[in-house]
């Protein structure tokens, strides 16, 4: 990440810092201070500034609006947190274990209603902005009932996996991009250039993380590696060794995830062994790449010079060069 990317995170955490949320009662407005102020990459929100910067440069007066792209992924986060009964977030209690669910349910509703809130004063198409907003919102709420379909399915093809990662989390990161090109009011083809560019990008991150939750390395990736195996995770990785697997192994696929007690570094290790003689590696690099390359030349058809679009284009090349 670049000095000036640096910066831009700065100022976005300086404002979520200085932020009201609100205050009674207390047990409403605590956990949204207390979710906000776990970190993250804060993605979202700079990719709302970098999209601005590639067509005026004074984004600080549009950091209110980032940020309501910031409350709106982390309300995203405090829901899903209940619906997967997950203990941690970034290493913290979540907010259902911290309060109760009724309370994480309550303050993600007013998550959503202080996004709105800070979208009030765009200096831009209001109009447009709400509308691209609650299409994307909906999309992530498909995304996450799609997910959750998937579950109770004994298989998923290809097309649907990618139309589910494609609501349940590009399209927000398209948005972003796009929400900064209208606050910045580019042409109306450049914000769909960076929608695009972003939804792209997107599905090829999510990518990433199936290959980097088998594949990574544990010391970088932050968390387990396997875990999706040794929980039965729909991921792309198994879906394409389920299609590609012939008899023999597709009978191990299918022995390893029927079995409800069982070896987790066991499990890890012989599914893992099942991609590889497969080439699931590979396969997914492949997809995961042809998602990257198509976003890139979306990016390069923007109707701007080569030096304002490269900050965004290392931005997104250190997030695809990560290994967490």
């Amino acid at each position: 990440m670049t000095e000036n990317h640096l910066e831009l995170v700065q100022l976005i955490n300086k404002r979520l810092e200085e932020r009201d949320y609100g205050s009674e009662p207390k047990e409403l407005y605590d956990p949204i201070r207390y979710i906000m102020s776990l970190g993250g990459k804060r993605m979202r929100p700079l990719l709302v500034l970098l999209a601005y910067k590639l067509f005026k440069d004074d984004p600080e007066t549009v950091v209110e609006q980032a940020l309501a792209v910031e409350v709106f992924h982390n309300f995203t986060l405090v829901h899903d947190d209940i619906m997967d009964n997950a203990p941690l977030r970034r290493g913290k209690a979540t907010v259902h274990e911290k309060w109760d669910a009724n309370t994480a349910i309550l303050s993600g509703d007013v998550m959503m209603v202080k996004a709105y809130d800070m979208l009030l004063d765009a200096p831009a198409n209001l109009k447009q902005i709400v509308q691209d907003f609650n299409a994307c919102a909906a999309g992530v709420c498909e995304g996450q009932q799609l997910d959750m379909n998937f579950e109770t399915l004994a298989t998923v093809d290809e097309s649907a996996y990618i139309n589910m990662i494609r609501l349940k989390t590009a399209v927000l990161l398209g948005f972003s991009l796009k929400l900064g090109a209208m606050l910045a009011q580019s042409s109306k083809e450049d914000a769909e250039l960076l929608y695009d560019f972003g939804v792209s990008i997107g599905i090829g991150f999510q990518l990433k993380d199936d290959l980097l939750d088998v594949y990574g390395d544990q010391a970088k990736f932050g968390k387990q590696v396997g875990g999706d195996i040794i929980s039965n995770k729909k991921t792309f990785l198994l879906l394409k060794a389920l299609e590609l697997a012939n008899e023999e192994q597709k009978k191990q696929l299918d022995y390893w995830l029927g079995l409800e007690n069982f070896d987790a570094v066991a499990k890890v290790e012989a599914v893992r062994a099942i991609y590889d003689a497969i080439g699931i590696e590979e396969l997914t690099k492949a997809k995961m790449n042809e998602y990257f390359d198509h976003g890139f030349s979306d990016l390069d058809q923007l109707d701007i010079e080569e030096e304002k679009r490269a900050s965004l284009k290392r931005f997104a090349e250190y997030l695809i060069d990560r290994e967490h």
